[in-house]
């Protein structure tokens, strides 16, 4: 009974951005618990990749061209899930952009590019589903947030003003929306070794490992990067009965980084 109430059986989850890396492993994940899954991807090269390596491991994937930034293509890509699938009951926002340039170096459309994927669409795609979600009386909503969503670092001033702005949303939806039993909780990811911090663990031309890698390590209680299957848990229960109590809640899987001032030099 206590395995049941995290089921996803019959459950159709979308996974934006989840044709690889953070998204891929979580849909895995919600696959694996009994889901239906949905993804989208702006590349018809990369939504084909993916569904063969989903086809591999035995999970049959729905893949959709759809930018997430443009919201005709959102409603038409739901209203086709919802005539394939079926109306989605869980709602992962995990498609996201980082670029590393110093503030003043940063042009506006840099800073807007960033904020419209990582903030705005998830704006878009929780509009999208919610009345959906309200129909059927109930909801999850899982916003990938960062830990950039409290602290603030060198060369990110886009994506850690996105990611903040994405923690706030998620607890306004939680507010404005859980009287319709929908939850809205955010995913925290700290450091985690996927291609898009590969520049950052990439060891250096000496053969020694790049200063921002041992920095990590060091910073990180756990000692070392996080890995894609380490979210794969928090999001099945984020997306399931398990947390239907827990709402407006960002969990931090950092390996301890939030939690730690250091060690002593």
């Amino acid at each position: 009974m206590r395995e049941d109430r995290f089921s996803l059986d019959g459950k159709v989850a979308l996974v934006t951005g989840g044709a690889y890396g953070i998204g891929f492993a979580m849909a895995r994940a919600l696959a694996e618990a009994g889901a239906k899954i949905a993804f989208n991807c702006r590349s018809r090269e990369h939504r084909d990749q993916a569904l063969e390596e989903y086809k591999q491991i035995g999970i049959t994937a729905q893949g959709y061209l759809c930018d997430v930034t443009q919201e005709e293509e959102v409603r038409t890509m739901t209203a086709e899930i919802a005539k394939t699938l079926g109306t989605v009951d869980i709602l992962v926002n995990n498609a996201g952009i980082i670029k590393r340039i110093p503030m003043h170096e940063t042009s506006v459309e840099e800073f807007r590019k960033v904020v419209d994927i990582d903030l705005n669409a998830p704006f878009i795609m929780a509009k999208a589903v919610i009345p959906g979600m309200i129909k059927k009386g109930h909801g999850k909503i899982i916003n990938v947030c960062s830990m950039m969503s409290e602290l603030g670092r060198e060369t990110v001033s886009a994506y850690a003003a996105a990611k903040g702005g994405l923690k706030m949303l998620t607890k306004n939806i939680a507010s404005e929306y859980g009287g319709y039993n929908i939850q809205c909780n955010g995913i925290g990811p700290g450091y985690i070794a996927t291609p898009q911090t590969e520049p950052l663990r990439r060891p250096q031309e000496n053969g020694e490992r790049h200063p921002f890698d041992q920095f990590i390590i060091s910073r990180t209680p756990a000692s070392r990067w996080g890995t894609p299957e380490d979210l794969a848990g928090p999001a099945v229960f984020l997306a399931s009965s398990a947390s239907d109590f827990v709402n407006g809640h960002i969990l931090y899987v950092d390996g301890g980084i939030l939690a730690y001032i250091g060690k002593q030099p």
